[in-house]
C-alpha cells in the first residue's frame, strides 16, 4: 500500500510546533461537528490534547500530502500519524498503516 502523507497546520494557534520530533505519535480524530469545516480532521498530542489540525486548504497543504478531504474516507473516526518532517510552515507527518481503511 503507498505511503499517505498528510500537513499538520495551525499548531501556532495551540502549543506551537517546538515540541513535535520526528517519529513522535500523533492521533486523528474527525470533527463532523466542526463549524467551518464539515471534513475538519483534529490532530492531538497525548498529554496537550488538540494541537492543530489535518491541512485541507491548497493554501496549507505542504508538497505531496493529501489533504483532509482526500484522507476523511480513507480513516475511521480515530486514525493515527508519525511525525516526519517539522518546518516553519508545516508538519509532514505519515499515517499509520493500520489507521487506513482496507478498500
Amino acid at each position: 500500500m503507498k505511503k499517505v502523507f498528510i500537513t499538520l497546520t495551525g499548531t501556532k494557534h495551540y502549543c506551537g510546533n517546538d515540541f513535535l520530533k520526528k517519529d513522535m505519535k500523533i492521533r486523528l480524530e474527525k470533527e463532523p461537528e466542526n463549524e467551518y469545516d464539515k471534513e475538519a480532521i483534529k490532530v492531538t498530542y497525548e498529554g496537550l490534547g488538540k494541537i492543530g489540525y489535518v491541512a485541507n486548504s491548497s493554501h496549507t497543504v505542504i508538497g505531496e500530502s493529501i489533504s483532509a478531504g482526500r484522507l476523511y474516507d480513507k480513516i475511521s473516526n480515530v486514525a493515527y500519524a508519525k511525525v516526519v518532517l517539522v518546518t516553519s510552515s508545516g508538519t509532514i507527518c505519515k499515517i499509520c498503516k493500520k489507521s487506513l481503511k482496507k478498500k
